[in-house]
């Protein structure tokens, strides 16, 4: 395989596009949460995944208050400073300033994200301050040049 791209992962991310949110899925056409995306896209680029995910309910950050999706991001991406984030890039989202980072999307420019979230479809949508503000990390997949 040839070296990772950010047009690489954008173009995988937005294949993606339509796909019907589904809690717990990652399946292309069929359904996926945020984090079935980013798994969806890892299968795509980098083959298996590097763990099993377990199951999590809706309200799995509120269960115990750990940061589980940003530890786990720690383990299979690289973080890079928030000044630094461009297209393809994973950023993780705290919904509340207190809890966890609980949702996560691909940096498809400087101002728009590729996201699958409760009730809608994958899609592509601006960073609006909401969103920017609840910027908890940024991260690139290994071995994106």
């Amino acid at each position: 395989m040839s070296t990772l791209c950010s047009a690489d992962i954008l173009d995988a991310a937005r294949g993606w596009i339509g796909t019907p949110y589904q809690h717990q899925a990652s399946l292309k056409g069929s359904g996926c949460d945020c984090l079935g995306l980013v798994r969806g896209v890892w299968r795509e680029l980098m083959g298996e995944e590097p763990a099993a995910v377990p199951p999590y309910t809706p309200d799995w950050a509120e269960q115990d208050g750990a940061d589980l999706l940003l530890e786990a991001a720690r383990i299979y991406l690289r973080e890079v400073p928030l000044s630094t984030m461009r297209a393809g890039d994973v950023v993780l989202f705290r919904l509340t300033p207190t809890r966890p980072a609980k949702h996560c999307a691909f940096l498809s420019s400087k101002t728009r994200i590729i996201h699958a979230y409760w009730g809608r479809a994958v899609c592509e949508t601006s960073l609006v301050p909401w969103w920017r503000r609840r910027i908890a990390a940024v991260f690139r997949f290994p071995g994106l040049d």
